[in-house]
């Protein structure tokens, strides 16, 4: 169940073509611990491209994921769309478990699913699954900032409850690649707060490192 605190904080920009630096970005941070995936190529053809057969661009791959934080609720992220296609991009999924045995609010309700994050070197944005956005077709570089607002919502989840967001991946204005080849972290603070006296049982920063080539 997704909750809003009435008061607005800020507001990073106006309609859809304006955000300032920095909101809701990622910030920067040691690589996580976690297991390496094999990433399928399509070498049929002799070159050395290792784009999956049949895509648009390069292929995306989890590389590791930072350990299980030391509190009640589990972070998680997959692969959903493991290449970008010439209708979408590359696709993951968030996911945070609440694993305690009480009702735990969860903040910030965008950050903690990775919705709008930068990875931290900023050439990379997750952003939710299913709008439009402008950017160039068959690329999946943003042409323009997506303007997004600092009010501070919350996530209220019941023992055992999880809470998910399909994301896509695209790249960032500005950079000279569609989508740039490499390893990128992404990373996201949060506050976790026990109902209902709404004290904070833990914060924590937790991310994952994805590769694309």
């Amino acid at each position: 169940m997704d909750t809003t605190r009435r008061t607005l904080l800020s507001t990073c920009g106006i309609g859809t073509l304006a955000l300032l630096a920095g909101c809701l970005g990622g910030g920067g941070g040691d690589g996580g611990d976690g297991t390496e995936t094999d990433l399928p190529t399509d070498t049929t053809d002799g070159s050395d491209d290792t784009r999956p057969s049949g895509t648009g661009g390069p292929g995306l791959a989890l590389v590791s994921t930072d350990e299980r934080p030391d509190a009640p609720v589990r972070p998680e992220i997959e692969v959903t769309r493991d290449a970008a296609t010439a209708d979408h991009p590359p696709g993951l999924r968030a996911t945070v478990t609440n694993e305690g045995d009480r009702t735990l609010t969860l903040g910030e309700g965008r950050a903690i699913v990775f919705a709008y994050r930068y990875d931290t070197s900023d050439q990379l944005q997750l952003l939710p699954a299913g709008e439009d956005y402008p950017a160039e077709p068959d690329c999946w570089r943003l042409t323009e900032p997506i303007a997004v607002t600092e009010e501070y919502q919350m996530v209220t989840l019941e023992p055992g409850e999880s809470t998910s967001r399909d994301l896509e991946l695209y790249g960032a204005p500005g950079e000279d690649a569609c989508l740039p080849v490499g390893t990128f972290r992404f990373e996201s603070p949060f506050s976790v707060m026990d109902e209902p006296d709404g004290e904070e049982v833990a914060s924590f920063t937790w991310g994952f490192e994805v590769s694309l080539e």
